[in-house]
């Protein structure tokens, strides 16, 4: 998910107040991490990719190589952790190529925008945004190819064709490898966009194949696989950090005595922290540096610290929940969506139907923790880092060491997950500076699990009131929805207590539903933690409370779930979203990327029919039903759960049915969504962070819980729609199933047992009393 920030108004990694309010309501927001501006007034406007900082790059000089031995190498600009993109970006290209995948070497981008375009690998944007970019890269590479040969063989280039690794005279049957080319097409000018010659679609080999291959998929298995964390260089040296347990905390004194007497322990060093808003900057604290990662734990446990715990040491999760739900309970909150009179309908509804709900702070939880390593030798740093954004590594590694950034290399490893955390390089950041600390020994900074946990950059926590009024006929006349959460703003900005148009964009203003009168109002909210884009990002929230609420409308008005969310949705219409409130669109333009009803129930549709939505169920069972537009895809999951009568919760089966356009890599995408059901069971079953003192509660996967083999479902069934064509948009991927799971998970629990769940997660509220 994603790093969502107007760009123009970032400085230095900060926002004024003033800038703040004067900007964010009027831009269309940009997706990006790093630091561009957005279009001038006289400007048009950019979508898309070409919005992006340092927008999109399609030359072969940049992205192929081939040897003399005919190995084209291929170059990928974006981070794999898991999601395929080594795999799936590379083979669009090689497919445009006419490349033999078995003469095929992925190569892996360093941290370079300027030469490679945006690299950052969040908002399930990497196929969206690179899909066309690579069929013109390899396209052009053909071409010269071609060019070359026949030149080379002095016939005219129409006679020519490039087929499987080799170029063809068709009329004597000649043929070239592309080795033997390879010096003389190097030597061409690259083909303009508009003389390019894409293939037709029924010319493919790779792209919308089903095929499980995966370039890392041999090293990944035999666990010759680098990550991050794997990093091994001679002479080196290995850190843990204490760091303030409080936002904003500061040291007051360390007496780093007993530490050092911990053998293997080399240097003790105070990082300084940044004071909120902090961005990517480290939160500072104290340094053990040793011989191995043991020894600076070790020594990290003899130090004694004293901490200023500072403005955010009273954060207390249970009383800031009473504030939250106090806060949407009443009228006067930001008004961020008004059509009609929504107070005036629900005061002539004929029935009114209210309900609150809430979502607890969340942790990325990567399977591998943060982890850094860096090398500074004769004015020049290297990084080795599982970061998705590479970019972003480079601009702050070389700001705080007073570098300029071509003086720093980010090599980019395979991520042990990411899902938005490591877009925040503060790691790669800490490594740097200790790196600065040690003369040319190179340093590697390690985040325990308990570090990871401690010091996140948190998913928001969430209330919400949501009030619906119904007709005579059942018909919903009046919506209003209250959210209150901090922003991921806080982060950047001093104190803003509103929601971007970004976060409202993920789910709470722009439902399509055919209702008249819509008020939706933010109320203000502070920020007491780091928070962070998370993926799926604010769809969490607000798809499990508009999901869940639409089931709760479908049962007060006594109709089928399904029937109720087609009626709710109107005839098959194409929304522009500025009408919906929502400016931003995941970056895209409105005109290529309207928010379609018909798509929308064309999954609806595939996922019950799959699930036989329409079953007898007996008391105990049932089938629970949730669709979005998210990430510019349309989702709809059905969840079918069991419930035994002591409470005991099975999931036999999870059905979804996305419309995210082409399908270009179809394993990816039911990989990617069967991924995104686990996570998003795990974070409607039992994952929550908590706080006290302003210090967060737990500390490692025994009371930070995600899903394990026994709560999984028997079979996920993924039903990708199919698309009119390649030339269509493409849809985001890695995190549009999220939202839905939770609240169609809730919604299957009601129709097993009768009970609503209006909170997250579920934990123990199945659970039955027991007779005295």
């Amino acid at each position: 998910m994603n790093a969502f920030i107007p760009q123009a108004l970032l400085r230095d990694g900060k926002l004024s107040r003033r800038t703040l309010l004067r900007g964010l309501p009027l831009t269309g927001l940009v997706l990006s991490v790093g630091l561009p501006s957005i279009a001038g007034a006289d400007e048009p406007k950019k979508y898309g990719g070409d919005a992006m900082p340092h927008g999109i790059q399609d030359s072969p000089r940049t992205f192929v190589s081939i040897a003399p031995d005919g190995v084209v190498s291929i170059v990928v600009n974006r981070s794999e952790m898991g999601q395929g993109v080594r795999t799936s970006l590379p083979k669009v290209l090689a497919d445009e190529l006419e490349c033999d995948w078995a003469k095929v070497k992925v190569v892996q981008a360093p941290g370079d925008e300027e030469k490679y375009g945006n690299q950052d690998t969040d908002g399930s944007r990497s196929m969206r945004h690179w899909f066309m970019p690579m069929r013109r890269c390899g396209a052009a590479a053909r071409q010269m190819l071609e060019l070359a040969a026949a030149q080379a063989w002095g016939v005219p280039v129409a006679e020519v064709q490039a087929g499987n690794h080799a170029v063809t005279h068709k009329a004597s049957g000649r043929t070239m490898g592309y080795g033997a080319l390879a010096e003389a097409a190097a030597k061409l000018d690259v083909p303009k966009r508009e003389a390019l010659k894409l293939k037709d679609a029924k010319d493919f080999r790779y792209i919308g194949k089903q095929d499980s291959h995966l370039v890392d998929a041999e090293v990944i298995v035999t666990g010759r696989s680098q990550y991050g964390i794997d990093t091994r260089l001679p002479g080196m040296l290995y850190a843990v950090i204490a760091r303030p347990p409080v936002l904003g905390g500061k040291l007051k004194s360390v007496d780093p005595a007993e530490a050092l007497k911990v053998p293997g322990v080399v240097k003790i060093v105070e990082l300084a922290g940044t004071a909120p808003p902090s961005e990517f900057q480290p939160l500072g604290g104290v340094a053990v540096i040793a011989k191995d990662t043991w020894a600076a734990i070790k020594g990290r446990e003899a130090l004694k610290l004293v901490w200023d715990d500072g403005e955010h040491a009273s954060y207390d999760s249970v009383a800031f929940r009473k504030e939250l739900e106090a806060a949407v309970k009443k009228p006067g909150g930001k008004v961020v969506r008004n059509d009609g009179d929504a107070e005036a309908a629900l005061g002539k509804a004929a029935k009114r139907v209210a309900a609150d709900y809430y979502v607890p702070h969340l942790a990325h939880a990567t399977m591998e923790p943060p982890a850094a390593t860096a090398r500074i030798v004769d004015g020049r740093c290297e990084v080795w880092t599982s970061v998705q954004s590479p970019q972003a590594a480079r601009e702050r590694v070389a700001k705080r060491l007073g570098l300029e950034p071509d003086k720093v290399t980010i090599h980019v490893t395979l991520l042990g997950g990411g899902f938005g955390r490591k877009s925040k390089p503060d790691f790669a950041v800490e490594a740097a500076l200790l790196a600065q600390q040690m003369q040319g020994q190179p340093v590697k900074v390690t985040w325990t699990r308990e570090d990871d946990l401690h010091h996140d950059y948190f998913h928001t926590v969430t209330a919400q009131h949501l009030e619906a009024g119904l007709d005579a006929r059942g018909r919903v006349t009046a919506w209003l929805q209250r959210a209150a959460e901090p922003t991921i703003l806080s982060i950047f900005a001093p104190d803003p207590k509103q929601l971007a148009p970004f976060e409202l964009g993920l789910g709470l203003v722009n439902l399509p539903y055919a209702i008249p009168n819509v008020r939706i109002e933010n109320p203000a909210a502070t920020a007491h933690a780091r928070i962070g884009w998370l993926r799926s990002v604010n769809n969490i929230q607000h798809q499990f409370a508009a999901q869940s609420f639409v089931a709760e409308l479908a049962h007060a008005a006594k109709r089928d779930h399904r029937d109720f969310l087609f009626e709710l949705l109107g005839p098959p219409a194409q929304i522009p979203p500025p009408q919906l409130g929502d400016d931003w669109n995941h970056g895209e333009s409105p005109q290529l990327y309207p928010v379609d009803t018909g798509r929308l129930r064309g999954v609806i549709e595939r996922a019950t029919a799959e699930a036989r939505w329409s079953r007898k169920l007996p008391h105990g069972q049932g089938l629970g039903l949730a669709a979005c537009y998210s990430f510019v895809t349309y989702m709809a999951v059905v969840v079918e759960v069991k419930v035994s009568s002591k409470g005991e919760l099975s999931i036999p089966r999870i059905d979804v049915a996305l419309d995210c356009g082409p399908a270009i890599n179809p394993d990816r995408i039911r990989s990617q969504v069967e991924g995104a059901c686990i996570m998003g069971l795990s974070q409607a079953l039992y994952s929550e962070i908590t706080f006290k003192d302003g210090k967060v509660e737990q500390s490692n996967y025994h009371d930070y819980e995600i899903a394990r083999l026994s709560i999984a479902p028997k079979k996920i069934a993924v039903h990708i729609m199919p698309s009119a064509g390649y030339d269509k948009p493409l849809g985001g991927v890695g995190e549009p199933a999220i939202g839905p799971v939770a609240p169609a998970l809730m919604n299957a629990i009601f129709a097993a047992t009768g009970k609503r769940i209006r909170q997250l997660p579920l934990k123990d509220q199945l659970a039955t009393k027991k007779k005295a």
